[in-house]
C-alpha cells in the first residue's frame, strides 16, 4: 500500500519506517527542507533506538522516500498520516496550527478519495476540525470528493518506540463507518497477528484515550513522588513502599518509580491539554491540576536538597550533573528536570559541569556556550573539580561507576541522587553523604 505522513519528527519518522517495513510504500513530507536533506543523506535527526537500521535499509531499497513536496505527498498515499507537533498553547492547550495546515493542504490537492488518519495527539474533536477545514477548501474548489477523517493515536515510548509500533499492545482507531474501519485494520493486518490488539471506538473516544493514557501514567508518577515526599518526613522508606504496593496486581510496579519529575514530549502536554479541555467544558480536573503542581514542584526537590546541605550557600559553587535527557535511551530534553535544575542553579550562582552520552549535543542547541556551563567529555569529566553529583536521568552506564574516583574528585563525597539508583546502605558505608528521593539507610531505626 501507499503512506503518506506529514511530518518526520518522532511520530512521523517512527511510524513511517515501521510501515515500511513490512512492505508498504511510504512517502515523508515536511516542510523543512534542511530535514528533508539530511534524512536523504541518511542522517537521523532523532536518537531512538533500532530507528537508524530501518530508515537505511528502506531508504536503500526505495520504499520509504523523503520529500518536502506537499503535492506529491497528497497524490501519493491512499492513507494520509498527519503526524506534525502539536506544541503547548499559552494557556496550556495543544496548538492545531500545524494540523489544520496539512488538512488544508490536503483538501487543496486531493483529486480522489483520501483517508485522513490523526496520528498526531490532539483534543477531542479536533477530527472534526479537520474534516471542517478540508470540506471548506473542497467547496472552495467546487469539487465533490470523497474522504473520511480518522483518529489513530501514537502509543510509543522514547527509547523503545520502534519495538512499541512492530509489537503494539493495542491498536487504537476511531472510525464513523464500517468501510475505514475495514481499510484500517487491513493497514494494521501485518502489526496483529498473534492475537487481537486492534480496538476500533468511534472517533471522539479514540482522542479522548491517548490523553487518558498518558494522564494516568502521570498521575501514578506524581502520586509516587508525593509518597516519596511524605516518607521522607516520617522516617518510611519508598523503596519498600513501592514493594509493598507494586505487588498488587491492581496497582503493578509500571511508572510508580519516584524521582525528579516527569518530562518528555507527551505527559507534561498532553496532561496540561486534557486539564485544559475539561475547563473548556466547564469541568474543574482537580485531580490533572494536582498532577501538574506536584511535577512542577518534584523538578525543584533536587535543589532544595542542594541548597540545604551547603546551608543555603551555593553562589561560586560547582555541580556536576550525569543525565540531561528526560528519560534513557533518548536525547529528548523537552522539559526534561534537568533543565529545571540547572536553571535553578544558576539562579543561585552555581556553576554545572554536565555529561549525558547522547543529549549533550541538544543541550549545547537549547543553551549555547556559557560561563556557568561546562560540557564533559565523560562522566570523568564531568566529577572533575566539582563540590558534589546530582543524577537526573537513569542511564545504565551511571548504575555501576568508580566509586573511588567520584570521591577523589569532588570537594566532598556527596551525590543527590534524583533517580534513586544506588544503594543508601551501600553509598553510607562508602563514606559517602548521599541524598535520594524518599529513601533511607534500612540500618537506620
Amino acid at each position: 500500500m501507499k503512506i503518506t505522513i506529514f511530518g518526520s519528527g518522532y511520530v512521523g519518522l517512527v511510524t513511517g519506517a515501521c510501515f515500511a517495513e513490512v512492505g508498504n510504500e511510504v512517502l515523508c513530507v515536511d516542510i523543512d527542507q534542511a530535514k528533508i536533506d539530511r534524512l536523504k543523506n541518511g542522517e537521523i535527526p532523532i536518537y531512538e533506538p533500532g530507528l537508524d537500521t530501518i530508515v537505511h535499509e528502506n531508504s536503500r531499497n526505495g520504499r520509504l522516500k523523503f520529500t518536502s513536496d506537499i503535492l506529491q505527498g497528497v497524490e501519493f498515499g491512499l492513507y494520509q498520516f498527519i503526524a506534525v507537533g502539536t506544541p503547548p498553547d499559552e494557556d496550556g492547550s495543544a496548538d492545531l496550527r500545524h494540523v489544520l495546515s496539512v488538512a488544508e493542504s490536503i483538501g487543496t490537492h486531493m483529486q480522489e478519495y483520501r483517508i485522513i488518519i490523526n496520528k498526531s495527539t490532539v483534543p477531542v474533536g479536533t477530527a472534526d476540525l479537520v474534516r471542517e477545514k478540508v470540506l471548506s477548501v473542497l467547496n472552495e474548489r467546487n469539487a465533490g470528493i470523497d474522504f473520511d477523517v480518522v483518529s489513530n493515536p501514537e502509543f510509543l515510548k522514547e527509547g523503545d518506540a520502534v519495538n512499541d509500533f512492530m509489537k503494539p499492545e493495542r491498536i487504537v482507531v476511531g472510525v464513523d463507518n464500517p468501510r475505514t474501519r475495514e481499510l484500517l485494520r487491513f493497514l494494521y493486518s501485518p502489526f496483529n497477528r498473534s492475537h487481537e490488539r486492534f480496538i476500533a471506538m468511534d472517533i471522539r473516544s479514540a482522542e479522548l484515550t491517548k490523553y487518558a493514557a498518558n494522564s494516568m501514567l502521570a498521575t501514578k508518577i506524581s502520586f509516587m513522588n508525593e509518597i516519596a515526599n511524605i516518607a521522607e518526613r516520617v522516617g518510611a522508606d519508598v523503596e519498600e513502599v513501592r514493594r509493598g504496593i507494586g505487588s498488587d496486581s491492581r496497582i503493578g510496579f509500571s511508572f510508580i518509580y519516584p524521582g525528579v519529575g516527569y518530562g518528555g514530549s507527551c505527559f507534561p502536554k498532553d496532561v496540561q491539554a486534557l486539564e485544559r479541555t475539561a475547563r473548556k467544558h466547564g469541568y474543574d480536573a482537580r485531580i490533572l491540576q494536582a498532577v501538574e503542581a506536584v511535577n512542577h514542584d518534584q523538578k525543584s526537590s533536587l535543589v532544595r536538597k542542594i541548597r540545604e546541605h551547603f546551608k543555603g550557600n551555593i553562589s561560586g559553587r560547582t555541580i556536576a550533573i550525569w543525565g540531561l535527557a528526560f528519560k534513557p535511551n533518548t536525547d529528548d530534553m523537552r522539559e526534561a528536570p534537568s533543565r529545571r535544575v540547572m536553571e535553578e542553579l544558576w539562579e543561585l550562582g552555581a556553576t554545572v559541569r554536565v555529561y549525558d552520552p547522547v543529549a549533550i549535543e541538544e543541550a549545547k542547541r537549547i543553551f549555547g556556550q556559557r560561563e556557568d556551563l561546562f560540557y564533559a567529555s565523560s562522566p570523568d569529566d564531568a566529577v572533575a573539580g566539582a563540590d558534589a553529583l546530582a543524577i537526573l536521568t537513569e542511564w545504565l552506564m551511571f548504575r555501576s561507576p568508580d566509586f573511588d574516583m567520584i570521591k577523589r574528585e569532588l570537594g566532598e563525597p556527596v551525590i543527590f541522587d534524583g533517580r534513586n539508583i544506588y544503594n543508601p546502605d551501600f553509598m553510607e558505608q562508602s563514606g559517602f553523604t548521599y541524598y535520594s528521593i524518599g529513601r533511607r539507610p534500612r540500618g537506620v531505626n
